[in-house]
């Protein structure tokens, strides 16, 4: 009989972005005021405090090495993940994508209506990755930055 292993409690604890130009990176999600942690690390790596899971900067060619993937071609189309700044109003969704492009994000859509009476738009930092400001219902942001779904 086959020894019966142990389930383990899913967790998602960091989000790691491969980046071209890590010091230009830490400096636009510094910027934007995310709490940078663990400073030692210098321009090695950068890890930033969310509220939620820890955001992680890495370069790019080191990264694909890391997970043993080429690193290029590099995708220029859409990647098929984004990120998500959940917002408590549709003012500060407004607030969030006009904040993230005077930091050199790149607003890729602004905010509108969504079909499911939501209110979001998109920014991609400048690697590209995705970013969505947007508030929904059923989702809220509480005063622990972390966001709280309903039952």
């Amino acid at each position: 009989m086959a020894k019966k292993l142990p389930v383990p409690v899913p967790r998602l604890t960091v989000i790691t972005l491969g980046v071209s130009d890590i010091r230009a990176s830490i400096a636009f999600y510094d910027a934007l005021g995310f709490s940078r942690r663990l400073k030692a690390t210098g321009d090695a790596v950068a890890f930033y405090d969310t509220g939620g899971p820890v955001l992680a900067l890495f370069p790019w060619d080191q990264l694909a090495a890391d997970a043993t993937l080429p690193d290029k071609p590099r995708p220029q189309a859409f990647r098929g993940m984004t990120l998500a700044w959940n917002c408590a109003t549709r003012e500060e969704v407004d607030t969030v994508l006009a904040f993230a492009v005077s930091k050199g994000a790149r607003l890729l859509k602004a905010a509108g209506e969504t079909d499911y009476g939501g209110y979001c738009g998109y920014f991609a930092d400048p690697d590209g990755h995705v970013w969505e400001a947007v508030v929904a219902p059923g989702i809220e942001v509480g005063e622990d930055r972390r966001v709280h779904l309903a039952a």
